[in-house]
């Protein structure tokens, strides 16, 4: 049996002789052998792998196996572990071993997954994330009043129409929607208004009269239209010479109306629609212009014109105006009458008025008014339950009014309807706190 006991394993070669030699070792002797057998194995050094069925072979059959008594349990915290003593005996239980240890790594891993790291969040799903979009403005300022109005409104055209001021034409219609509004005389001491709209559009305007040559000044920094019935021969010859766009009823009847309720020719009326359907017709589908200077309305801490009395004419056309303090605006009569939109039986109430100190005499013809438009001259501007006094002056027929205060700096207008009105003098304006 010799030759199966491998000489690099002294260790077991030294049990092996025991037995076959028939010795038998005392429990004292035991433990020494134990040490000769420690002392004589090379430490960390890996044994050939002998089968246990090898060993048993070799050991007396009548002898039970040796069993080296245990290391009292006081010395195991102090006993090295002895690599030699723990490795496995055969190929089987390498096999065995190695399949132990692959079977402890990959526990210890999925322990270090599902149980000591942190399982990472699961992918949120995807979510459309929309980013609040800034709604987009509807509204504009208005070049013309100054007010908010839908967006494109100042791409508009801009429409001017000549209404009549007489007791037969009274009450009006459409003045109560007019962005801005001139007056004036026209002839034998009667006013009479040109009215201009864009941001607007009344269904009813009217009556409509004929022009005069001063309006054409008025309404043409706007680049508006004109509609009106005939006209003084200066005008409507002005009209052609400027290439001023026109609306003429006596040329374009079907976008007007006679009505039946009044006589001629207090009688002429039409809408601001219709008005705008002819202008585009004719291509006048836009204006280009520049408006008046606007600000905030902030009404006087101690208004100093509550009243205002414009002496424009006689006593059917003079003008009274109250402040309203409620609406910061200024509530218009004539006549010794409160002046009322005909439709709405509403009394007209401007936001700002102002006072035009302008010369007045006859024109060429020796019938018609006319008024010295171009220059410079004083104005009184009312607004906000006060007064504030200044010059106006405009450089040529077309040009826009420029007004400045007497501190030499340009004055603004609060949003809303703009009413002037022509005087011949200064002592034409009294205000009253």
């Amino acid at each position: 049996m010799d030759d199966i006991i491998r000489p690099r394993r002294p260790k077991l070669q030294l049990q092996t002789d025991a037995v076959e030699s028939g010795d038998s070792l005392s429990a004292a002797e035991k433990p020494s052998l134990k040490e000769k057998m420690e002392k004589s194995e090379p430490k960390f050094k890996t044994p050939e792998v002998v089968a246990d069925e090898d060993i048993t072979a070799a050991a007396s059959d009548t002898e039970e196996p040796e069993v080296l008594p245990e290391e009292p349990v006081k010395n195991k915290k102090k006993r090295k572990l002895n690599f030699n003593l723990h490795m496995p005996h055969g190929k089987k239980q390498w096999i065995i071993t190695i399949l132990v240890i692959v079977l402890l790594l990959g526990g210890s891993s999925s322990a270090y997954w599902f149980l000591i790291r942190k399982p990472a969040k699961p992918a949120a799903a995807a979510v459309k994330v929309t980013k609040k979009a800034i709604p987009k403005p509807t509204t504009e300022t208005s070049k013309l009043s100054g007010l908010k109005v839908p967006i494109g409104t100042n791409l508009g055209p801009v429409t001017a129409v000549q209404i009549e001021n007489s007791p037969d034409a009274r009450p009006q219609s459409g003045l109560k929607d007019a962005s801005v509004i001139f007056e004036a005389i026209a002839e034998g001491g009667i006013t009479r208004f040109n009215a201009v709209f864009q941001d607007t559009a009344p269904d009813y305007v009217g009556p409509i009269r004929s022009l005069r040559p001063y309006y054409i000044d008025w309404f043409w920094p706007f680049d508006a239209s004109i509609a009106h019935v005939g006209g003084a021969p200066q005008a409507l010859q002005d009209v052609k010479d400027l290439g001023i766009k026109d609306l003429d009823q006596f040329y374009n009847g079907g976008s007007y109306d006679r009505i039946t309720s009044r006589y001629a020719p207090h009688n002429v009326y039409t809408s601001i629609a219709r008005l705008n359907d002819l202008e585009k017709a004719k291509g006048f589908t836009s204006a280009n212009y520049t408006g008046f200077l606007r600000k905030k309305e902030a009404k006087a801490a101690v208004p100093n014109a509550k009243t205002i009395d414009l002496a424009i004419s006689s006593y059917f056309y003079n003008v009274h105006y109250d402040y309203d303090v409620a609406n910061n605006a200024y509530l218009r009569s004539e006549g010794g009458a409160a002046h009322l939109d005909f439709k709405s039986n509403a009394q007209l109430e401007p936001k700002v008025v102002v006072a035009i100190v302008m010369g007045r005499g006859i024109d060429g013809d020796g019938e018609h008014t006319d008024y010295t438009t171009v220059g410079s001259g004083h104005m009184y501007v009312f607004q906000d339950g006060a007064v504030t006094e200044g010059t106006w002056s405009k450089a040529s027929r077309q040009a826009q009014w420029v007004f400045t205060g007497t501190d030499n700096k340009p004055i603004a207008f609060n949003p809303g309807q703009t009413w002037f009105s022509m005087v011949d003098n200064t002592g034409a304006v009294t205000y009253a706190p």
